[in-house]
C-alpha cells in the first residue's frame, strides 16, 4: 500500500514540463505583486497555472480536460472542468464585457468622434497577424483566433478562440493576458520611435460636454449599428452596451453597481484561474504555443504602431492637431493603454494631460476588437 501510494504522488509523476510551467506561474504571480502588472489577472492566472500542473494519476480525473467514471456506471466531469466550462463555451467573456460596459464612460469618444478612427486603425494588427499565422502554416480558423490577440483584449481572444480553435484556447488566452499586462513595457518604446518630440508636446483642447441624453442614446444606437454590421459580435457588444445603458440610464444604479463590482470580480477570478489551470504541460508546451506567443507580440506591436501612424496621417488633414501618442491607446487594454499615453506625454511635458483624450480611442478599441472578432467568426466560423 505504501509503494502504491508513493507511485500516485505528484513527486513521483513530476516531469520537466510540469516544473517549467509551475515556474511560469510563479513568475506571473511575482510580476503581479512586485511590478503591479495587471495583478487582478496575473495572480489568478499564475496560481491557476500552478494548480493545473500538479501531476496526478489518470484514474483520478482532476484536470480541466478530464471526465470521470465511477461505480455503478456513474459519470461526470472534474470540478476544474466545471469551472473551465465558462471559458470553453464562451460564457465568461460576455459577462466581463457587461462589467466593462457598466464602468466605461464613452463621453470623451462622443465629444470627439474622429478619435474613433484610431481605435479602428489599431485593428490592423489583428488582420496582419492573421496573414502571418496563415504564412506559418496555421489553418484559417486558427489564424483568426491568433490574430485577435493584437486587440489586447483577453475576453475577446478567449471568446473567439472558443469558437474557432478550442484546442489553442489556453495558449491564446495566456498570450493575450500576458501582453495586456506588459502594456507599460511594450508600448512606450514604439510610441517614442514613431513620434518626434514636437509631436509628443502637442496639447489638445478640452473635450466638449456631452449631455445625458447623448450618453443614454449612444449604447442603443451604437449596438444596432455595430451588430447589424458584424452579427458575430452581437453577444460581446450586446453585453458591453447593455452594461453601459445600466450606468447611463440613472434608474438602474444597483444593477450597474453590481455589474462593475461584484459580478466582474467573481467572473475575473473564475476566468483567470480556469485559463491558468488549462495550461497543463502536455497540452501547452508545444511548438504551436511558442509560435502563438511570437505572433502575439508581433500583433500587439503592429496594433500600437498602426494607431500612432494613423494619428500622424490624420494630422495631415486637421487644422487642430491631435497628439499622435493617443493613437497607441487604440488597442483595447482599458485603461492601461490610456495611462501609458498619459505617462509618456508627461515625461515630455508635465503639464500635458492626455488621459481623457486617450480614453476615446481606448474605448473605441474595445468596440473595434469585438467587431474584428465578429467579422472573423462570420467569415471563418
Amino acid at each position: 500500500m505504501l509503494t502504491e501510494f508513493l507511485s500516485t504522488t505528484g513527486y513521483a509523476n513530476l516531469t520537466l514540463g510540469h516544473v517549467l510551467m509551475i515556474l511560469i506561474g510563479i513568475v506571473f504571480i511575482t510580476l503581479a505583486i512586485c511590478k503591479d502588472y495587471e495583478p487582478l489577472l496575473l495572480v489568478p492566472i499564475g496560481f491557476g497555472v500552478i494548480v493545473g500542473n500538479i501531476p496526478y494519476v489518470d484514474s483520478m480525473s482532476l484536470g480541466v480536460y478530464d471526465d470521470w467514471s465511477g461505480p455503478s456506471g456513474l459519470q461526470g466531469s472534474s470540478v476544474l472542468s466545471f469551472i473551465y466550462f465558462g471559458v470553453k463555451y464562451g460564457l465568461f467573456p460576455p459577462l466581463i464585457f457587461l462589467g466593462i460596459g457598466a464602468m466605461t464612460d464613452f463621453s470623451t469618444m462622443l465629444s470627439n468622434p474622429k478619435l474613433v478612427l484610431l481605435g479602428a486603425a489599431a485593428q490592423v494588427g489583428v488582420f496582419l497577424t492573421f496573414l502571418g499565422a496563415l504564412f506559418l502554416g496555421f489553418s484559417p480558423e486558427q489564424a483568426g483566433a491568433i490574430g485577435i490577440i493584437g486587440g489586447a483584449d483577453g475576453p475577446t481572444s478567449i471568446f473567439l478562440a472558443s469558437k474557432l480553435a478550442p484546442h489553442l484556447l489556453g495558449a491564446i488566452a495566456i498570450a493575450a493576458y500576458s501582453y495586456m499586462a506588459l502594456v507599460p513595457v511594450i508600448q512606450p518604446p514604439i510610441m517614442r520611435l514613431l513620434t518626434t518630440r514636437k509631436e509628443r508636446l502637442i496639447h489638445m483642447a478640452q473635450p466638449r460636454h456631452v449631455s445625458k441624453r447623448e450618453r443614454m442614446i449612444f449604447p442603443v444606437a451604437a449596438f444596432l449599428i455595430c451588430a447589424l454590421l458584424a452579427p458575430g459580435a452581437m453577444t460581446l457588444l450586446g453585453m458591453l452596451f447593455f452594461g453601459n445603458l445600466l450606468k447611463e440610464s440613472l434608474v438602474t444604479d444597483r444593477l450597474a453597481q453590481t455589474a462593475r463590482t461584484a459580478l466582474i470580480d467573481i467572473v475575473t477570478i473564475l476566468l483567470g484561474f480556469a485559463v491558468g489551470a488549462s495550461t497543463q504541460a502536455d497540452q501547452f508546451l508545444k511548438r504551436e504555443s511558442l509560435l502563438i506567443f511570437g505572433l502575439g507580440a508581433f500583433s500587439f506591436a503592429i496594433a500600437t504602431a498602426g494607431g500612432v501612424l494613423f494619428a500622424k496621417f490624420m494630422n495631415l488633414f486637421l487644422t487642430e492637431k491631435i497628439n499622435p501618442l493617443i493613437g497607441a491607446a487604440g488597442v483595447s487594454a482599458v485603461p492601461d493603454s490610456a495611462r501609458v499615453v498619459q505617462m509618456v506625454g508627461q515625461q515630455e511635458d508635465p503639464h500635458n494631460f492626455l488621459l481623457m483624450h486617450a480614453m476615446a480611442p481606448n474605448v473605441a478599441g474595445v468596440i473595434g476588437s469585438a467587431i474584428a472578432a465578429g467579422v472573423l467568426w462570420s467569415v471563418l466560423g
